[in-house]
């Protein structure tokens, strides 16, 4: 009995077994931007993963890189790093590029110093919508300069996160008006020289 409890609490803290791995779609195929858009001069590939920004000197501006198609229930999953003294990244989700700007809008799975894990509204409410659950649990598998799992999880109204296997986030959205389907977006903050890199990109639509 014991140990089916233990599987039961394995599945609810991380959602995704190995059979759910296999039955999901491949956003990025680790040499090409092919399904992607952006500004490429701040986007590139190196060694089978997405590299943006720089560490050699400010990074000018925000910038995005979107997938072409929307997506609207779905578990997201993919691995990421971050390093550089201006250490600030995300993933967009359920989004949407502002007309003639180089802005993006909608959720953010945040990434980097005291924002990692949390729920952001980029370019919208502007403000963390959920902060995490538990910080030192967090704390005790992050891999600050390292590769991080990442999982974002969409359902309804409800949206949850997962970093290295702790969930950080467990929301549920209240506003009736915000979208739930969008493009998803990898993003390189604006400011102190820092570099943020994605791969193993996999989508498994719900």
């Amino acid at each position: 009995m014991r140990h089916a409890c233990t599987l039961l609490l394995m599945l609810t803290v991380w959602p995704a077994m190995a059979a759910e791995k296999d039955t999901a779609a491949a956003l990025f195929d680790g040499k090409s931007f092919a399904g992607w858009e952006g500004n490429l001069k701040h986007f590139r590939i190196e060694e089978g993963a997405i590299v943006a920004g720089s560490l050699k000197g400010k990074v000018p501006r925000n910038e995005f890189l979107c997938t072409k198609k929307r997506y609207g229930d779905f578990e997201l999953r993919l691995k990421v790093k971050l390093v550089g003294k201006g250490d600030n990244a995300g993933i967009q989700f359920r989004s949407e590029r502002i007309p003639n700007h180089h802005e993006v809008k909608g959720y953010q799975a945040d990434m980097g110093g005291m924002w990692w894990g949390k729920l952001y509204d980029e370019s919208r409410r502007r403000r963390v919508l959920a902060g995490v659950i538990d910080a030192a649990k967090l704390k005790a598998v992050l891999k600050i300069g390292d590769w991080n799992e990442y999982v974002i999880r969409c359902q309804g109204p409800r949206i949850q996160f997962w970093v290295n296997g702790v969930q950080t986030v467990d929301y549920t959205e209240q506003e009736k008006d915000i979208p739930r389907r969008g493009i998803i977006g990898l993003q390189i903050h604006g400011g102190a020289p820092s570099q943020a890199s994605y791969k193993e990109i996999r989508i498994k639509e719900l």
